[in-house]
């Protein structure tokens, strides 16, 4: 079958290759369910590993299948697998367990070894390819109903981890009711951020750097979220004026940005890292007051990293209620999509050059 594949460590080394068709049996004590892909959804992860910047091959390969947002049809599974039967729509988890104790109960995103698996990023393949099989254990059931919008279950479970973190951690203030929010960054995670963020009831200004109108700031505002640019306003100026803000989600993965969150969360307000910054940049930051106002005002930060399949469930659920509140705004979303594997070169393209898309996406296989 065709695959699309990186050569770990060798930049722009993306490339269409072929390899086996797996098998239900590939996965011990029956438990495999094999799938035929449908979607994938691709992003700047992608983009980064074909760059050279991470990633590293399975086991006995000098190559690693990319894609880590899959969305499929199940064609097979064992005789040990309940709950999923062949025609099922699903999206399969992305990080799978190390050795560590929150491996072992199922909380791999939240691992403590050095060296972790994720399928499509790090030492496992993924699924940019014409199948993949895994334990069923993996594998996210996702209504018929969905399937137009099924693809972006994995970015939106990376959101719902971070906002379900950073309630679970106030709930050590009893009666924690946030009522404004802010959102740094309106790319498809910032802008699944603030979907979440409105399907609970929470006043939402998304902040980032272009200038409206574009796709995404008409987007926020169809579903009632603030859009402002940074170039005219600042982080600290928006707090001002329509804080202060009881939470803010951090999408941009840039470190002075993060850092002025801090300064501009409200007092007993909780601040969501989910941007990850890959080079070595030294900024200066306001160090005495950003500590003052974190002890003084009861703040928290914490970072969020991947997501197991509690959240993946999270965002099928808000994904439904969603297309109930904002009918067809999660497919507007969609707005680059590429078809076959064959074209892995204009997947790449958009990933790198089209400054208007939210989310590019590919067309791998049609429904049978």
């Amino acid at each position: 079958m065709k695959a699309v594949a990186v050569f770990p460590g060798k930049p722009n080394s993306l490339h269409l290759t072929e390899v086996p068709v797996p098998a239900v049996d590939d996965v011990p004590q029956g438990r495999g369910v094999l799938v035929r892909v449908l979607r994938v959804g691709v992003d700047g992860t992608d983009k980064e590993i074909n760059a050279a910047e991470y990633g590293a091959a399975p086991d006995g390969h000098d190559f690693l299948i990319i894609g880590h947002e899959s969305f499929g049809k199940v064609v097979g599974v064992g005789p040990q697998v309940s709950g999923l039967q062949p025609d099922d729509y699903v999206v399969a988890t992305v990080r799978r367990p190390g050795s560590s104790p929150y491996d072992r109960i199922g909380t791999s995103d939240m691992t403590t070894d050095r060296v972790y698996y994720e399928r499509g990023i790090n030492l496992l393949h993924g699924y940019l390819s014409e199948y993949y099989v895994d334990d069923s254990q993996f594998i996210v059931k996702v209504p018929s109903g969905m399937r137009k919008i099924g693809v972006l279950l994995e970015p939106m479970s990376i959101a719902e981890k971070g906002l379900f973190q950073a309630y679970e951690i106030q709930r050590r203030l009893k009666i924690w009711k946030p009522e404004r929010a802010a959102v740094l960054g309106a790319g498809t995670l910032g802008l699944l951020a603030t979907l979440i963020l409105r399907l609970r009831g929470l006043e939402v200004t998304t902040l980032a750097r272009s200038e409206p109108p574009t796709p995404n700031s008409e987007l926020l505002r169809a579903i009632g979220a603030r859009y402002l640019s940074t170039r005219h306003v600042s982080l600290s100026e928006a707090a001002s004026e329509h804080g202060p803000f009881d939470l803010i989600f951090e999408a941009t993965g840039v470190s002075s940005i993060a850092f002025e969150g801090m300064l501009a969360l409200g007092a007993n307000g909780a601040l969501v890292l989910t941007g990850i910054s890959g080079g070595d940049k030294t900024i200066e930051i306001a160090g005495d007051r950003t500590l003052l106002g974190f002890v003084l005002g009861n703040k928290v930060a914490v970072g969020s990293v991947n997501a197991n399949r509690s959240y993946f469930e999270m965002g099928v659920q808000d994904m439904a209620l969603a297309d109930q509140s904002y009918p067809g705004w999660l497919e507007r979303l969609l707005t680059h999509p590429v078809q076959g594997l064959e074209s892995y070169a204009e997947m790449m393209r958009l990933l790198t050059e089209e400054k208007k898309a939210i989310k590019v996406f590919v067309e791998v296989g049609e429904e049978a």
